[in-house]
């Protein structure tokens, strides 16, 4: 049966699906058709993240970006389980972008790992003012009352919530004063850690959540963009747009003027529908003068890391506890050395980018769409419009996926710009998914030198990591980079994961910007960042050290993940250091009878662990892969994957298992299956024709588990797909005795390093 088939029956049926009505054009995914819910009668806003109204129902104000992980659910949760208020009287509103709200960005597994204290220190902060409301009432001590389930008792009195705010009631807390209120003792939450429905899976089910692609605002034109042959540095010489007054609800073509210098030499084609504007597209002919990257391939990015990486001049060198390895290798009895790289990675989420931009009757500029940073592109969009800031509103909707992506709000720019040019009137701007695919901001190629020095009796005494690639905060977000020893600032993102917690005496790592890379495409953050790349390089090098020196790779590991010194961990995030990432290692080995399975011919285990996303917020992780290589035909079959993960206190068990299998097959994609190449100043897959993700029938079983822990919580979005690559990398050693060093490990390369 076709897919058009099903539907129609299904509607035949009686069942029907809801779509969102078209007047609808904010976003709140709980609320029946995305209507946020407003307070009745008066409410009580101990804070700015949530109020609670005279019937007791409590809205909690979200900052994330939602796409697919439930994370107003997540958070929800932290604040209501500090408030004690049942599950069911809790709503949420993902809110539109507002100064008071601070820095909205969802990205970098940081959105519960950051919302934790701030919630529960709101919701402790309601529960604080409404027991002594009720104390104030009854004329008892409020140490003697306490708050359940949205009431308040002192043995002998009770009262609801509702009963206290329709009573009038009045409660505001310094910064100060919210820090010393105190949180429940762990064993005391109620909600944190167990199973509840997501406050946003029946809309999301039922089709009533709204997405970027649905908004509708009236009068509104559409527009497709005509992209430039290179992403920096065209320019526009001349349009013909003759071709295109044939095609009906054609309007007019656009050539953009962008003071921002975020879409040069973009030209916008209109039409009164989508389809109308696409067809002019096509028959209209636009002659460019192509910027000077018009001819860069993927082999000149990534020779010029090797030119960077072997100019020990460049790069900023991380401040690990020992940086300079210069006596360490002139001493050395033996050397490791090996190179590592990586593929150009596009995103392709689901959902392809797209913005809808009108001038509202109070002049105020409002850009519709799902983005994951929209603290980051205000102010490219107030330099494109050449309007204050504060004359600029997103509106949240939900992301058809984002992994990176929506970060950079770049797609935002050309619509805004188009409906400027139209005096203000409503223009929704769709990328088609090749404009998608080239106007990504992907992740950079990468090229990566590890050494490592041993002694006469074969003891690692100092290790390097030089790792070159295009640096996406480099060229997006300056301010957030941090400075090396050497007070060379460094991108964190370009880097993080190669300043390990192994205990291997002094430690250099150099970081360097790819000046080609960056000038030739904008680079972007992709779902596990630098780690995808640093981690694939330090867990396959790890194998390789230990088998250099005749000992099993996870004996090898365990002997150097200490927890001493650099490596002990610190509060709030690190407790436990080096130990806690060891512990992940050997639940793994458990859960995987690494070492110890009796497995048929050319398939074996490999091993691999990490800590996600960066030191100041590690998410102890340890992966185990299964593999069979054919040796005919150089396909690795993926069988089975094992996580350990300890990733502190687990906030949402059912997202958290969601995010950690998603994080695990991503992985999988990248190792095996995805990577383009640069040719002639962009990628050469534009569409999943040529671009190949993991299909859904080469899909693992999977095998996850999580540590105890009463620890922080920290991100889950991401460390799942940094030992992946290395695992299957290992594992395929194991299996055939061949070692691939660069992603991804495609049948050709396998065949190729049979042969050799």
């Amino acid at each position: 049966m076709t897919r058009r088939g099903f539907l129609v029956s299904m509607t035949a049926a009686g069942v029907a699906f809801g779509f969102p009505r078209s007047s609808v054009a904010a976003m709140d995914p709980a609320a029946a058709d995305g209507v946020p819910i407003t307070p009745a009668g008066d409410a009580f806003e101990p804070t700015l993240w949530y109020w609670i109204d005279s019937e007791g129902q409590v809205n909690v104000n979200i900052i994330r970006a939602e796409m697919g992980q439930h994370v107003g659910t997540a958070i929800a949760r932290i604040l209501a389980d500090e408030l004690e208020v049942a599950w069911e009287s809790v709503h949420i509103t993902h809110v539109d972008t507002a100064e008071k709200w601070g820095t909205m960005v969802t990205g970098g597994s940081w959105s519960i790992w950051q919302s934790w204290p701030v919630y529960r220190q709101a919701g402790a902060a309601g529960r604080t003012a409404l027991v002594e409301a009720a104390a104030q009432k009854w004329g008892v001590d409020p140490t003697t009352c306490q708050a359940r389930d949205g009431a308040v008792s002192d043995g002998t009195n009770s009262i609801t919530y509702a009963e206290l705010v329709s009573a009038g009631l009045e409660r505001s807390f310094t910064e100060d004063e919210l820090k010393a209120i105190p949180l429940k003792p762990h064993a005391e939450l109620r909600l944190v850690g167990k199973d509840v429905t997501a406050l946003d899976i029946a809309n999301k089910t039922d089709g009533k959540a709204i997405y970027g692609l649905d908004a509708k605002i009236d009068g509104m034109v559409y527009g497709v963009p005509m992209l430039p042959p290179t992403r920096l540095g065209s320019a526009v010489s001349s349009v013909d747009e003759s071709g295109a007054k044939g095609v009906k609800g054609y309007l007019q073509t656009l050539t953009l003027d962008d003071p921002s210098g975020t879409v040069p030499g973009w030209v916008v084609v209109l039409g009164e529908t989508l389809m109308a504007a696409k067809w002019a597209s096509e028959a209209i002919k636009v002659t460019w003068n192509a910027g000077d990257t018009s001819g860069v391939s993927e082999d000149d990015i990534n020779e010029r890391s090797r030119q960077l990486i072997a100019d020990g001049t460049t790069g900023a060198i991380l401040p690990t506890e020992t940086p300079d390895t210069t006596a360490a290798f002139d001493g050395a009895t033996d050397v490791l050395e090996a190179e590592y790289s990586t593929q150009t990675v596009l995103h392709f989420q689901l959902e392809p980018v797209n913005a809808t931009v009108f001038q509202n009757a109070d002049g105020i500029w409002e850009i519709h769409t799902g983005n994951q940073w929209q603290s980051l592109i205000l102010p490219t969009l107030s330099a494109a419009l050449d309007t204050p800031a504060d004359k600029i509103v997103m509106r949240s909707y939900m992301l058809g996926g984002g992994f990176g992506r929506r970060l950079n709000g770049d797609y935002t720019v050309p619509a805004a710009l188009a409906s400027k040019a139209l005096g203000g009137k409503p223009v929704k701007l769709v990328f088609f998914r090749e404009d998608d695919a080239q106007f990504d901001s992907p992740r950079s190629p990468s090229v990566q030198k590890l050494r490592m020095a041993f002694d006469s009796d074969n003891q690692v005494v100092g290790m390097e990591h030089h790792a070159a690639a295009g640096w996406p905060t480099g060229v997006l977000v300056p301010s957030f980079m941090p400075k090396g020893v050497n007070d060379e600032p460094y991108d964190p993102f370009a880097i993080d994961g190669a300043d390990h917690w192994y205990s291997v005496g002094p430690h250099k790592v150099r970081a360097i910007s790819n000046d080609l890379a960056n000038k030739t495409f904008r680079p972007g953050w992709l779902r596990s960042v630098g780690p995808g790349w640093t981690n694939f390089a330090v867990e396959s090098f790890m194998d390789e050290a230990a088998k250099k020196v005749g000992i099993d790779p996870l004996d090898f590991r365990l002997q150097h993940l200490k927890a001493e010194g650099y490596n002990a961990g610190s509060a709030p995030n690190a407790v436990g250091g080096a130990g806690r990432q060891a512990n992940a290692l050997r639940r793994v080995v458990e859960m995987s009878g690494y070492g110890a399975a009796d497995l048929p011919a050319d398939t074996a285990i490999g091993i691999a662990t990490t800590f996600g996303q960066s030191r100041t917020m590690p998410t102890w992780t340890a992966g185990a892969v299964q593999v069979h290589v054919d040796r005919n035909s150089g396909r690795i079959d993926v069988q089975k994957i094992w996580l350990a993960v300890d990733c502190g206190t687990v906030v949402d068990p059912d997202s958290a298992l969601a995010q950690c299998e998603g994080a695990a097959l991503w992985g999988v994609s990248m190792a095996l299956y995805e990577g383009t190449t640069f040719e002639n100043g962009n990628v050469s897959d534009l569409n999943l024709g040529t671009y190949t993700p993991l299909r859904m029938i080469d899909t693992p079983d999977m095998e996850i588990a999580f540590i105890d822990s009463t620890e922080v919580p920290v991100g889950l979005g991401e460390p799942g797909t940094t030992v992946i690559a290395p695992a299957i990398a290992n594992a395929i050693h194991n299996a055939v005795g061949i070692r691939l060093r660069h992603l991804p490990m495609r049948p050709q390369e396998v065949l190729d390093a049979l042969k050799a």
